[in-house]
């Protein structure tokens, strides 16, 4: 398998290294401000992450795109221009979703022009992956973000008073002992469900589950389970802050808050999964197949 996709990608390499050389030339004083700017906040954190996975779909779909005729469509050229016009605009007056959002209407005209609508067909998914990493308007995500914030934080109150903690909360401010934290958009945050559910399709297309019961009920649990994650997370910084103090909740223990959000986020995909498959097998009419 494996033998095989890396003959499919050097059979290729001579049709396609030009086109490689012209994104590289586009695209590569994007992905320099990215690295240095943008993608190292922990808003945006998620951008090489959602980009690295969605170019190894793309690698891992190749052999399947280039066993299709290639039957090249005009329809990719308007569609080029769009993805041009569209990064110039955004690479020049600083409007970060436009830049990064050409990055997908240009590679996907590239497929559309040269190999057409069927190899864009058997690369939707990862096209469709990569609209996680292009950031949302501010203005929409403050909107959406505060009552998010608002549910988060009085999660936390509760179980921690629950808990016996001396806890209380104004608004998206937590007090504890002598301590106050704001919850802020990074822990509790529009973006951070977006990525968490980016994971979980990520995760159902690796997994590719026959039942559409399974599926469908897993895509909708993700929001449930992100909201359990963020929770799991601001209480763990608000336990640290409450022991080591303001420093220890701030510095490092705040960015391993981060992957605890995440692992415990990927813990609770597969404990729902299983749970769905276990669900749906007992549903299952015996005899039939999984």
């Amino acid at each position: 398998m494996r033998s095989g996709l890396r003959a499919a990608l050097r059979a290729a390499l001579p049709e396609w290294w030009p086109v490689m050389l012209g994104l590289a030339a586009l695209f590569l004083p994007t992905m320099v401000s990215l690295f240095t700017g943008a993608w190292i906040g922990e808003e945006q954190a998620h951008g090489p992450m959602i980009f690295g996975l969605a170019l190894w779909l793309i690698y891992r779909k190749w052999p399947e795109v280039q066993a299709a005729p290639a039957r090249p469509s005009w329809m990719g050229w308007p569609l080029l221009a769009l993805g041009l016009a569209l990064h110039l605009l955004g690479r020049s007056q600083h409007i970060l979703m436009f830049e990064i959002g050409s990055i997908i209407v240009v590679l996907a005209a590239i497929v559309l022009a040269k190999l057409g609508s069927r190899a864009l067909h058997v690369l939707w998914f990862p096209f469709f992956f990569m609209l996680f990493m292009v950031p949302l308007p501010s203005e929409f995500v403050a909107v959406v973000t505060m009552p998010m914030k608002m549910a988060v934080s009085w999660a936390t109150e509760h179980i921690l008073f629950a808990a016996g903690y001396p806890i209380a909360r104004s608004g998206v401010i937590l007090q504890i002992g002598q301590y106050q934290l704001l919850v802020a958009d990074a822990c509790a945050g529009l973006q951070t469900l977006l990525t968490l559910e980016a994971l979980g399709l990520f995760y159902l297309n690796l997994m590719r589950h026959p039942s559409a019961f399974r599926n469908i009920g897993l895509a909708i649990l993700i929001i449930p389970i992100s909201f359990s994650a963020n929770v799991i997370r601001v209480i763990v910084l608000t336990l640290v802050t409450y022991y080591l103090g303001d420093a220890a909740g701030q510095g490092f223990l705040h960015g391993f808050a981060g992957m605890v959000l995440f692992l415990t986020a990927l813990a609770l995909i597969l404990a729902v999964d299983s749970s769905l498959q276990w669900y749906a097998g007992r549903r299952r009419p015996p005899g039939e197949a999984a």
